[in-house]
């Protein structure tokens, strides 16, 4: 595994922020990560896409490529290139699983978790060369010097140093061919081309490759966003800089529903105290004898218990005495059912003698009295028993 990462970090991609290298856990907190492969770590191969469905489609390329690939089938990754079509030419990118697994293990480990994997050069047209310096260099000459040559047909990793990289290489090169060389080696590259290159530094060739289309992230090794890494991806997201004008829209939104709401919660407070205080006044003035607690307390209560002492002064029965209930039952009584044997009235509430009935006559009874506000019930010991729908013991 790689010690340290090079690393290039940019705010949109285009523009270079930050650069150098260090070791997985000291990598500079981004909103995305992107892999960029070194040009020998990918080889390329031209085949006809096979017409597999998505979840057979690797081991179908498994098929196509084990004659191809230089080590074990099973132990290479396999890419598909960017908007593929089944029965076409396309690129298929060849990785070493193993060492690419324990790669995103190592960096996922240092909490750093890549959303895509990208080669550093890819089969291109127009083609593209890019010179850089090795670790053998030595006065700057071309023995320490490599081309990627990356065209059409293919990307070639040469050593300018003999004569494979002037058979490989068109020279003059096709029309439209761009040429690029990291600081250390574009002397080199001039001398060799015989035309001025492009200097390209390191983190600026990280950043060019970054915006490919290109994603190695690809069958067992893509990137599955459940759980709580998916949570840590939206919240990463959502505190970005790009989100900044959503969070104020936001706590905009949630100060006026706070303002809102309490401003309602005041309004109907004072709705509330409005009619509490037309309820005392009215039950103050239907009853000038009663003292100003007692009806804070219970208004209500105070004004039902008033108006049945009244009631009873006046010798009328109420909704819950015997003479009413028993009227109502007589009323609803099933046609078909002889007089009641028996009765007990306890309470406002009428208990009948009913063994004899059915279900067909409960049902009837009980219909007739609920437009009247009855409620009926039959009980286990075959005793329909009648309650004013809404007192103690009914419902409500």
């Amino acid at each position: 595994m790689t010690d340290e990462y090079p690393y290039a970090l940019s705010p949109d991609g285009l523009v270079l922020e930050a650069q150098g290298q260090c070791a997985a856990s000291l990598l500079p907190k981004a909103d995305s990560v992107v892999a960029v492969l070194a040009d020998a770590d990918v080889s390329w191969h031209r085949i006809t896409l096979p017409k597999a469905p998505a979840s057979r489609l690797r081991a179908a390329l498994v098929g196509v490529l084990e004659e191809q690939v230089l080590e074990d089938a099973e132990l290479t990754h396999f890419a598909v290139a960017p908007d593929p079509a089944a029965g076409q030419p396309t690129w298929i990118a060849a990785i070493d699983r193993p060492w690419l697994r324990a790669e995103l293990a190592a960096l996922e480990q240092a909490n750093v978790f890549v959303d895509r994997i990208v080669p550093s050069a890819w089969p291109d047209d127009p083609p593209g060369g890019h010179f850089a310096e090795t670790d053998s260099q030595h006065n700057g000459g071309e023995e320490g010097i490599t081309l990627t040559w990356s065209h059409p047909d293919g990307v070639a990793c040469l050593r300018l140093h003999g004569g494979l990289a002037r058979a490989v290489v068109p020279l003059p090169a096709p029309h439209g061919t761009r040429w690029s060389a990291t600081p250390g080696a574009a002397a080199a590259a001039e001398q060799w081309l015989g035309t001025t290159v492009n200097v390209m530094p390191p983190a600026q060739r990280l950043l060019q490759a970054a915006r490919t289309l290109w994603n190695l992230r690809q069958f067992d090794l893509a990137r599955r966003n459940r759980g709580t890494r998916a949570l840590r991806d939206a919240v990463r997201r959502f505190l970005s800089p790009e989100w900044r004008p959503v969070r104020w829209g936001l706590a905009g939104l949630v100060a006026a529903h706070v303002i809102g709401l309490n401003l309602w919660a005041l309004h109907q407070r004072a709705a509330i105290d409005g009619k509490r205080d037309a309820v005392l006044a009215v039950v103050k003035s239907a009853f000038p004898r009663l003292s100003e607690n007692e009806i804070k307390r219970a208004p209500l209560l105070v004004m039902q218990r008033e108006a049945d002492a009244l009631r009873l002064a006046a010798g009328k029965p109420g909704d819950t005495d015997f003479e009413p209930m028993l009227q109502a039952a007589a009323m609803a009584w099933p046609a078909d059912q002889p007089p009641v044997e028996n009765l007990r009235y306890e309470n406002g509430r009428l208990s009948l003698a009913a063994t004899a009935w059915g279900d067909p006559q409960v049902e009837q009874f009980r219909s007739r009295l609920r437009p009247a506000g009855w409620q009926a019930d039959k009980g286990s010991d075959g005793r329909v028993t009648i309650v004013r729908i809404g007192t103690t013991g009914g419902p409500r």
